[in-house]
């Protein structure tokens, strides 16, 4: 039998739908934004979306929370590449997030550097971005700019987060999908389609299960 293609085949929905509005919240030091954003890209191959990557802050998202030590420190020290971060987008627009926060991402998840000082410096030389950039990282002015961000992400009936990481798809907030490694290729697009449909849904709010296993970023 003679296979027609249709719009929700996975070669022509590129070309056949309308792009799909994501806007992805992350902060830098954020294992588990760090994978959902390397799951959207591999979407983005082969779903049509307009995905905009934009700030938030652990920092803030944890004000008043009792933390481990190890996660304290974590989130104290978030505060340099998020300002860093807006610095940048006020200077150059947010288009310059995508790439800014996969030069980050990349010197923080995968090879494991732990000096955000250093993975500011290496990330704007990485990039050609000029290094002046750097000094918002200790610069407190760039916090209004940083609540103003990680405000966008909130959801707007309850003015709070759920989690990290934050996705705004189809006019609906998100915590997740919190993903132990990245899925590729097709198992990207099918996943993405998935979470479409329960995002759609105007009576569905959670699903959740144990987390197991080590985080995976290859």
């Amino acid at each position: 039998m003679t296979h027609s293609s249709t719009a929700t085949d996975p070669d022509t929905a590129a070309t056949t739908t309308a792009p799909t509005r994501v806007d992805f919240f992350f902060d830098p030091a954020c294992p588990f934004a760090w994978i959902t954003s390397r799951w959207l890209l591999e979407v983005e191959r082969l779903r049509p979306l307009d995905l905009q990557f934009r700030a938030m802050s652990l920092y803030l998202h944890n004000t008043g929370n009792e933390l481990p030590d190890w996660y304290r420190d974590l989130v104290d020290r978030s505060t340099g590449p998020v300002r860093v971060a807006v610095a940048a987008a006020e200077r150059y627009g947010e288009k310059v997030l995508r790439d800014l926060y996969t030069a980050f991402g990349t010197r923080i998840h995968e090879q494991g550097v732990e000096d955000f000082d250093t993975v500011i410096t290496d990330s704007l030389a990485g990039l050609g971005l000029p290094s002046d950039l750097s000094a918002a990282a200790h610069d407190p002015s760039y916090d209004d700019a940083v609540r103003r961000s990680h405000a966008a992400g909130a959801e707007p009936e309850t003015g709070g987060y759920v989690g990290t990481p934050t996705l705004h798809i189809d006019g609906t907030v998100w915590f997740g999908p919190v993903l132990r490694a990245v899925p590729r290729g097709p198992e990207a697009a099918e996943l993405f389609d998935a979470f479409r449909v329960l995002a759609r849904h105007p009576d569905f709010f959670e699903l959740k299960r144990t987390r197991t296993g080590r985080l995976r970023f290859d």
